[in-house]
């Protein structure tokens, strides 16, 4: 037992050391303590204010988390899916359900109020997804800073943010157009063990799909029933189910254990243990040792976060410093 704990221990150190070192290499055009000089207290605002809000509403964390992926992935970085407007990222169909807006208005504006015209957006919401899967008992990570905030959003460029339907040939493209690799799509979309989904991205794999149960064959027979509960074919659309069934609020490996088991609740999740390109690394973070795969999913989550969240970022007179997130200035 002695030497399991110490060969556990011996493999966390060395996945760290390689976690930070690669987050390192890939902040290319931001840094670790940007602001240590100009808002040193812009962490712990942010830090304190995420911790304020997700006391009151634990599916802030969730939403916060998939708020940054989705920034990230239109246009890099660059906090344009919180702007206001007619046309613009947060008017998009797969923006329509985020959620903790509020919490970033919320601590830009402290920090404005004390380092007016410093501290970005688009890194608040960075610092902020951090803060929120460590509050759900996940992983922390350091973030580098640094990010100038876009002067463009717009709905139409919400296409390449990846969907329920896509195939794991289209996923590994789509974060591939973002410099991610396989185990990043495995690892960040590892991101839904906390949070929900709502019924309309769930319904259509449940009723008149397979001859035989009427439903995805990918799903566990004795899954479906379960799933028909919470999303009636005649239900509500928005209701919400967790992607996670077992531990919606809870940052842990239980997600892929789902997965190996058909228990996944969107189609391209559960794809990703069905298809060979992306299975070995699920068993990575659902083998029978329950800690040392969550160890693995843990290191490398944090390992992605990091590359992800310095996708296209913006520095210098490439972009600006909003004083209010949802308006250009």
């Amino acid at each position: 037992m002695a030497g399991y704990y110490s060969t556990y221990l011996s493999i966390f150190l060395v996945l760290t050391i390689t976690s930070l070192a690669t987050i390192s290499v890939q902040a290319q055009h931001t840094r670790f303590g940007f602001y240590f000089r100009t808002c040193p207290q812009a962490e712990s605002i942010v830090r304190a204010t995420v911790q304020t809000h997700v006391n009151a509403n634990p599916r802030l964390a969730p939403g916060l988390l998939r708020m940054h992926f989705h920034d990230c992935f239109v246009r890099g970085c660059d906090a344009s899916v919180l702007i206001d407007g007619p046309s613009t990222e947060k008017t998009a169909r797969p923006n329509l359900s985020l959620r903790g807006y509020e919490v970033i208005e919320d601590a830009k504006k402290q920090i404005e109020a004390i380092c007016p015209g410093v501290v970005s957006c688009a890194d608040i919401l960075a610092l902020a997804a951090r803060d929120s899967v460590v509050l759900s008992n996940g992983p922390s990570w350091p973030v580098a800073t640094g990010r100038r905030d876009g002067r463009v959003s717009l709905a139409s460029d919400t296409t390449n943010l990846p969907d329920v339907t896509d195939s794991v040939d289209v996923q590994i493209q789509k974060f591939a157009d973002k410099g991610l690799d396989i185990k990043d799509v495995v690892s960040l979309v590892g991101g839904h063990t906390i949070g929900t989904t709502a019924c309309s991205f769930v319904r259509y794999r449940l009723y008149n799909v397979d001859s035989t149960t009427g439903a995805d064959p990918l799903i566990d027979p004795s899954f479906v029933q379960t799933l028909r509960d919470l999303c009636p074919a005649d239900g509500d659309p928005t209701r919400r189910i967790a992607f996670d069934t077992d531990s919606e609020d809870r940052f842990d490996s239980n997600f892929f254990d789902n997965l190996r088991n058909g228990r996944g609740v969107l189609e391209s999740d559960q794809r990703l243990w069905a298809d060979s390109a992306t299975q070995h690394v699920v068993r990575r973070f659902s083998g029978p040792f329950r800690g040392l795969s969550r160890l693995l999913f843990n290191v490398e989550f944090s390992q992605s976060m990091g590359k992800m969240s310095n996708v296209g970022v913006k520095t210098g007179l490439e972009g600006e410093i909003r004083t209010v997130c949802s308006k250009i200035n």
